[in-house]
């Protein structure tokens, strides 16, 4: 069935929102603008402040809800939002784990390549389906063990491609390792994450666009209080802040206003991952789950072609190639593990097979045998109508 108007218009959405999501915060780590120190203009290092603000987008999803059932109660229109019988703060540990696991991809963000941390974010689903093994008792079929397996050799190949053939530019090959490994070990607290949730909330119906409102929340209201003791831990070479604080939230807004490009890739960030959030779940509600996973690979695509585009990497050697390899098999293992390979192949065989004329004993009689002929001499013309009666 073709897509509507509206579903283009929802694909397209979350397409450019989610790239812009990953592509304004890796713009603004890039980016350079003065801090405490006055004239002497250093990069952008503020990871847990970015998260803080990608948190702000979150909460902007409660209150679209908020608006959406508001708006519905007055036209006395019915806005189905379950029962509405559970505490906000069964939130509270899908939104920790949401925290932990943002922080530490935006910490790997400044340390490597935004389409290698776009790809590597893959590997979640190798996680959750362990994970949904052994604390969901889930069992998966064939085609999930090879879709994760397909992508255990796709981030192979990005991990190799990353660390052995591409040019190092001005990045520090520890930086590089450093910043895969954190991407990676930020799946596995997304994926406790997801089982989480479908294990605790599911049971609440809680509406999808409410609950990532109440993840934003918490997740910023944590973040906002850990900033403080962030200011006095001092990590050395590992930061590039004043004193090598683990995060100076007032050296952050520092530079902000010193750079108004800064602005607005930090704005972009937080807007983007709002509607980011609104335009996935309005995907999955209107077309279908696998839909949704189909536009998020792409969107790695969007994300490399624009980082080759604008030189934040360059297309050479081998490099190039296995991180092209790699894609394709990581979208390959991700569209496998999803079912959205197998199962349509296999029912497109089925309806061929079934639309064959098959012949059998039965089906090679006459069309007509001794017994239908007699009876078709019983059916007479109906002279009032002027018509065959109905058989």
């Amino acid at each position: 069935m073709a897509w509507t108007s509206y579903q283009y218009s929802l694909a397209v959405l979350m397409l450019v929102t989610g790239s812009i999501n990953t592509i304004s915060t890796k713009w603004a780590d890039l980016m350079t603008s003065p801090g405490r120190e006055g004239d002497t203009s250093r990069k952008f290092d503020h990871p847990f402040l970015q998260a803080c603000g990608m948190f702000l987008g979150e909460m902007a999803c409660l209150l679209t809800f908020k608006l959406v059932w508001f708006y519905k109660q007055r036209k006395g229109k019915h806005y189905d939002v379950g029962p509405q019988e559970f505490t906000p703060f069964v939130m509270l540990p899908p939104a920790l784990c949401d925290m932990c696991g943002t922080s530490i991809m935006y910490v790997g963000l400044t340390l490597t390549y935004a389409s290698s941390f776009q790809m590597l974010r893959g590997s979640v689903i190798i996680f959750t389906g362990l994970l949904s093994v052994a604390f969901l008792g889930r069992k998966l079929q064939v085609h999930h063990w090879l879709g994760m397996f397909l992508v255990l050799i796709g981030l192979v190949l990005v991990g190799v491609a990353d660390i052995v053939f591409k040019e190092k530019d001005s990045k520090d090959l520890n930086n590089i390792i450093t910043g895969d490994l954190l991407i990676i070990m930020a799946q596995i607290i997304t994926a406790v994450q997801m089982v989480i949730e479908e294990k605790f909330l599911s049971k609440y119906k809680i509406p999808a666009l409410q609950a990532v409102g109440w993840e934003g929340l918490f997740g910023f209201c944590v973040l906002s209080v850990l900033l403080v003791p962030f200011f006095y831990i001092h990590v050395g070479s590992l930061s590039t802040l004043p004193e090598h604080r683990l995060e100076d939230a007032i050296d952050g807004f520092i530079q902000l206003g010193n750079n108004k490009l800064l602005i607005v890739a930090f704005l972009g960030n937080m807007i983007s991952i709002a509607f980011f959030n609104f335009s996935g779940i309005s995907v999955t509600k209107e077309m279908s789950a696998t839909t949704r996973m189909v536009l998020d690979s792409l969107r790695t695509l969007v994300i490399w072609c624009f980082s080759l585009a604008v030189g934040w990497e360059k297309f050479s050697g081998i490099a190039g190639f296995l991180q092209l390899l790699g894609f394709v098999i990581l979208v390959s293992g991700t569209c496998v593990y999803n079912n959205a390979v197998c199962v349509p192949l296999y029912e497109r065989y089925k309806q061929k097979r079934n639309s064959l004329v098959v012949y059998n004993s039965d089906e090679q009689k006459p069309i007509l045998d001794h017994g239908s002929i007699q009876n078709a001499g019983s059916i007479s013309y109906n002279s009032k109508d002027g018509r065959y009666p109905q058989i």
